[in-house]
């Protein structure tokens, strides 16, 4: 049995770790560690340093706070000796994760750095139909309303928290799982006045050769818009719903409930179990070049 400690007991926390942990037969929520929140019949703490101290015998770290900040609390973790897995982005730098996943390494830990979005039903399907065929074109389209996905979260508008990159990374996460060697060649960042990160930003990216452009928006304010088009020699394939369907040139390929968090921690304890870590950094470097590279372009004050 593999015991877990969740640090952060927000709205993801809540809506998906929770459930996810619980439906592993092979681990256990065994503590939490929250400054504001508290959970009935199970050990909670004020900060990770006290869970680590007082819960020796928990193996195993998940992270769910917010990237910024995020580095401390996992290299704790990692110098107390225990397994970590992290929510997306995994950090709020690059050289954040590469010294994470230095220090677990020397250390014999597994580091997870989690995408969720390549977890959802219809992605393996979608991965079986492109191999062999020949790849045109792809078109993003990740669009929906920041004010019910992140509301009064002031975090995702400072540096670090990714503004509308925060959606915008689960379609890269897709795309770098399913297409090879994908590149950024130039970005337009749309910044409210005001804040630090955009609430639009439009992307054109290549994989040899193959044109992607990709549209992420925070200002729809009606149903989410969350797809991916991969044109190819033999039709087309469409992923729709954040990866939960898949088509193809209009019939449906593979449709299924998304249980993306479930898989997540079942992959983590067969990490741990093999001794492994998993951390790919493709899709927030990617949003890091975009950052880079990126013409800004200053909008309308956002007012929550």
């Amino acid at each position: 049995m593999l015991d877990i400690g969740l640090v952060g007991l927000g709205t993801i926390a809540r809506a998906q770790h929770l459930p996810a942990i619980a439906a592993n037969p092979g681990m256990q929520l065994a503590a939490i560690a929250s400054r504001n929140a508290r959970l009935d019949g199970v050990a909670s703490y004020p900060d990770l340093p006290s869970l680590l101290t007082a819960e020796p015998a928990i193996a195993a770290i998940s992270l769910c706070t917010p990237p910024q900040g995020r580095f401390d609390l996992a290299m704790a973790a990692l110098q107390a000796g225990r397994h970590l897995m992290l929510e997306k982005p995994p950090g709020a730098t690059l050289s954040e994760i590469g010294a994470l996943r230095d220090a677990a390494q020397a250390r014999g830990l597994t580091l997870f750095a989690t995408w969720h979005s390549r977890e959802a039903a219809a992605v393996g399907a979608a991965r079986a139909w492109l191999s062999g065929k020949t790849l045109r074109s792809v078109t993003i389209e990740w669009r929906e309303d920041v004010r019910k996905w992140h509301p009064g979260q002031e975090w995702i508008w400072k540096a670090g928290g990714l503004g509308v990159f925060d959606p915008g990374i689960n379609a890269l996460s897709i795309l770098t799982a399913l297409v090879p060697d994908v590149v950024l060649l130039r970005a337009d960042l749309h910044i409210p006045q005001g804040r630090e990160t955009p609430i639009a930003a439009d992307l054109h990216l290549s994989a040899q050769g193959v044109p992607i452009t990709a549209t992420f928006d925070w200002r729809l304010a009606k149903d989410e818009i969350w797809r991916i088009r991969f044109e190819t020699d033999q039709g087309t394939l469409m992923l729709d719903d954040g990866g939960a369907q898949a088509s193809i040139d209009g019939t449906v390929l593979h449709s299924g409930e998304n249980r993306e968090y479930t898989r997540l921690y079942a992959r983590f304890a067969q990490l741990v179990a093999a001794g492994q870590s998993d951390v790919d950094l493709a899709p927030l470097r990617l949003v890091a070049d975009a950052f880079l590279i990126g013409t800004h372009h200053s909008t309308h004050p956002f007012t929550p």
